[in-house]
C-alpha cells in the first residue's frame, strides 16, 4: 500500500520526524530508509536505536505516531503513477484482489478511503499476522483468504521486506521502488512505475 498505491511514505516520514522531535532528537536519513515497508514493531526499534534511547517504551510512541499518521493519511492520499488505472482494470477484469499491508488496520482503513474498499476481496494487514514482512506469511495469508494458489498470484511491491515477503511466499514479483532502490533479479521484474502495465502484462507473467 505505501508507497506501491499510494504515495503515503512521505506522510510516514512527516509523523516520523515529529515523533523525533517529541523524543528530542532528530531521525537520520539511514534510519527512516531502513523503516520502509517493516512493521511498527522493527521500524520502533530503528527509531529507539537511531535516538540512542534503548529503553524508551514502544506503545506512547506507538499510539502517537498511529494518530498522527491518520490525521496526516485523513487529509487524503495521491495515486503512486498508473496504480489506480491498474487496479481498476484488475478489478473490471474480475480478477481476485488482496491488499497486503505491514500498516496496521486502523490506518489502511483510513487509506481505503482513497484506494476504495470495494476494490480489494481481502486485506492483510501487519497487525493482524504473526510474522510480518520480510516473512511470507502475509502473502501465503491473502492467497489461501482468496482462495488462489500462491504460484498464480502477482504481487507489486515497493520495499526490500515486501520483495522478500512475496517472493518467499512463492509469488510472481513487480517491484516498482518508491524511496529505495530494489536490484533486479531472477523471479521479481523490476518496473519504474506502473504506468503502461495492464492486465495481459500481469497473465503474461504469472504463467
Amino acid at each position: 500500500m505505501d508507497g506501491t498505491l499510494v504515495d503515503s511514505e512521505k506522510l510516514w516520514g512527516v509523523a516520523l520526524e515529529d515523533l523525533a522531535v517529541r523524543a528530542g532528537g532528530r531521525l537520520s536519513a539511514e534510519a527512516r530508509l531502513a523503516m520502509v515497508g517493516t512493521s511498527m514493531p522493527v521500524s520502533m526499534a530503528i527509531f529507539r536505536d537511531d535516538m540512542g534511547q534503548p529503553d524508551r517504551p514502544p506503545a506512547p510512541d506507538v499510539a502517537w505516531l498511529t494518530e498522527r499518521v491518520a490525521e496526516l493519511f485523513a487529509d487524503g492520499l495521491a495515486w503512486r503513477p498508473g496504480a489506480q488505472e491498474l487496479l481498476l482494470a484488475v478489478r473490471e477484469a474480475g480478477l481476485p484482489t488482496a491488499l497486503v499491508t505491514s500498516t496496521a488496520r486502523r490506518l489502511a482503513e483510513v487509506a481505503l478511503k482513497t484506494l476504495g474498499a470495494e476494490n480489494f476481496d481481502v486485506l492483510v494487514c501487519g497487525d493482524e499476522v504473526q510474522r510480518p514482512k520480510p516473512d511470507p506469511e502475509p502473502y501465503l495469508t491473502a492467497a489461501g483468504l482468496l482462495g488462489v494458489p500462491i504460484g498464480e498470484c502477482v504481487a507489486i511491491e515497493d520495499s526490500p521486506s515486501g520483495v522478500a515477503s512475496a517472493v518467499a511466499a512463492g509469488a510472481r514479483v513487480i517491484a516498482v521502488p518508491s524511496d529505495v532502490e530494489l536490484p533486479s533479479h531472477d523471479g521479481i521484474l523490476v518496473r519504474a512505475s506502473l504506468v503502461g502495465i495492464d492486465v495481459p502484462f500481469l497473465a503474461a507473467i504469472s504463467i
